[in-house]
Parts: structure tokens; sequence; C-alpha cells
């Protein structure tokens, strides 16, 4: 079940939009909990990930990641594709 609030997320699976794929991409990054996502710099996280497994990922991965981590800062949970507009933005090319 998906959280309605960070506080309700004990698990990287609670959080919306996260799924057993990505919960395996935060293991790569080291990510084991939720509380783990407040504060963290998403396009670090998508740098990083990129880095480490030697591909370039998807950009929804970036857009997921971006979801993520501003609901465990309390945002509202909305989809990862409320992020893509942003994303293209702030990081051409990706």
């Amino acid at each position: 079940m998906k959280a309605k609030v960070a506080s309700e997320a004990v698990k990287l699976l609670h959080i919306p939009n996260i799924g057993p794929a990505m919960v395996e991409d935060f293991k790569v990054l080291g990510i084991a909990r939720p509380a783990q996502l407040a504060g963290a710099d998403p396009f670090a996280l998508y740098q990083r990930l990129c880095r480490i497994t030697g591909t370039r990922h998807d950009p929804c991965v970036l857009d997921t990641f971006i979801s993520a981590v501003r609901f465990m800062q309390g945002e509202p949970a909305r989809p990862w594709w409320h992020y893509t507009a942003e994303r293209k933005q702030r990081h051409p090319g990706i």
C-alpha cells in the first residue's frame, strides 16, 4: 500500500511511483530507507546510478527520483510524469 504522506512511508515500496525495479536502483545507490531521500539531489542520484551501472538510464528514472525525493520532503504525491517538464527545463539533454 502506498503512503499518503511521507511519515507513512516505512519501506521504499510505500513511496508513490516506486516499484521493485526502482527499489533495486535505490539499493545500488546505498539507499535502504525512505527517510534517506529527504534532502537528496535527484539529479545527482540519477548521475550516480548511470555512472555505477555504466548505463544511461531512461529519463523517466530521473522524473521518478524527483517525485520520490519531493514526496519524502513533504510534497503531495504526484505521478512521476508530473516532473517531466521540470526535468526537461532544468536538465536539457536528459
